[in-house]
């Protein structure tokens, strides 16, 4: 992604309250415990509609992986009637349904251009331009910024040798939406994440002919085991035992219900996979069917690709294979570095909070970040009360006086 222009502002508005960029999951949940405690906000969002990767980015069999009450928003759990694992059309039901109830109502179709403190005013200057082709831009200005445009803003599309030679079609994960369209085609899945293996699975049910490219090793942990969730067990076990002992019984039992994946293809990392994930962020697959497929060899595995041909692929270990299409499960990024003129509070490599979790979510100035945790919505939402909590001790003291400037200034 180029950094994008610089839009003429042509208009500027003054907000109360914090300004929140992104209309997802965590940019409803700030906006949402603010509310709560009496504290305006203003949420800008490029797309034209809340939760845009959600409505427009996921394919049609996609589910929340953790059971309901791990990915439910503060203030309001799921409906009772929603199962376990809500699909997307009832996830993102709930989030309209949220936004609702505390009376949320973004900007749409305003894409962040930058933003950047000014510190002889003392207020972030946030400037636009409209995504719906309006020339004109606007620029914001607000005494807290939150960033919640998170983790998964832009598609990670790699460059592969070889890769315009192909003849086949290419695509990322957020254009898939259903195996429908492959039925009968070979179809190699690029990366063997939880997107991956249930895009891979996707293309089984639809009569697709799958392989997946597994890179590196990964761990595989049944979705469920002794009748619970696999992610709530482990949440209850570490109450009472270190992450190395729950790591050996997921494993142990993994090990009991799957077998050894490495004979398919999948060899699992040195660490265990909670403990990898406290490190990495990475998160190890939940099983909902596609390892089945890989052991009755439904779905291929390969490792990494070598090139392209303009049939097929060449992989590392030697082998070849044609292929129809290509599936790119390689996953997403952040944007902040793009937009936001700051360069301490977050890393330009990756554009994440330099400060680990649970300490990444207030930088200096008044800005914040919220959905940049690698723990899914209910990191989000820890984080949201943090900064609700936060924002809410500076309002009492700052926010009558910038309320009556605000309203001074329409009256003008």
């Amino acid at each position: 992604m180029k950094p994008a222009a610089t839009a003429k502002a042509e208009r500027c508005i003054c907000a109360p309250g914090p300004i929140i960029v992104g209309a997802g999951p965590s940019g409803l949940a700030v906006a949402a415990c603010l509310k709560e405690k009496g504290v305006p906000s203003l949420i800008l969002e490029r797309a034209n509609c809340i939760a845009s990767l959600w409505q427009q980015k996921t394919y049609d069999r996609l589910c929340v992986h953790l059971p309901k009450r791990f990915c439910e928003l503060p203030l309001m759990p799921f409906p009772s009637s929603f199962p376990t694992y809500p699909d997307k059309h009832q996830f993102i039901a709930y989030l309209e349904d949220y936004a609702n109830r505390f009376d949320i109502r973004p900007v749409f179709n305003e894409t962040v251009v930058s933003a950047e403190y000014d510190a002889v005013l003392g207020f972030w200057r946030v400037r636009t331009a409209a995504t719906d082709n309006r020339e004109e831009g606007t620029e914001y200005v607000g005494r807290w910024l939150v960033a919640a445009t998170g983790e998964n803003a832009e598609a990670v599309l790699p460059e592969i040798d070889g890769m315009r030679e192909f003849e086949g079609s290419i695509m990322h994960t957020s254009l898939y939406r259903s195996g429908g369209v492959f039925r009968g085609k070979r179809v190699l899945v690029v990366g063997c994440g939880n997107s991956g293996m249930e895009v891979c699975l996707d293309l089984c049910n639809h009569n697709a002919y799958p392989s997946i490219v597994v890179r590196n090793t990964v761990h595989v942990l049944p979705r469920e085991m002794l009748g619970s969730s696999t992610f709530g067990l482990s949440m209850w076990l570490l109450k009472w035992f270190p992450v190395q002992t729950v790591d050996r019984f997921l494993l142990l039992v993994a090990r009991l219900m799957l077998g050894d994946t490495a004979r398919f293809g999948l060899e699992r990392p040195q660490v265990g996979p909670l403990e990898l994930k406290s490190l990495s962020g990475k998160t190890p697959v939940l099983d909902v069917g596609t390892l089945a497929k890989i052991k009755s060899g439904d779905i291929k595995v390969f490792p990494a690709i070598k090139r392209f041909t303009e049939r097929g692929v060449e992989f590392v270990d030697g082998r070849s294979s044609e292929f129809d299409a290509v599936v790119l499960a390689t996953g997403y990024r952040s944007n902040v570095p793009f937009w936001l003129k700051e360069r301490e509070f977050f890393s330009e490599r990756d554009g994440l909070p330099r400060r680990p979790f649970p300490n990444g979510w207030k930088g200096e100035r008044g800005l914040y970040a919220v959905g940049f945790t690698k723990r899914g919505i209910l990191g989000a939402s820890m984080d949201a009360f943090r900064i609700a909590q936060d924002i809410e001790q500076r309002w009492k003291t700052e926010g009558k006086q910038l309320m009556a400037s605000h309203r001074s200034s329409e009256q003008k």
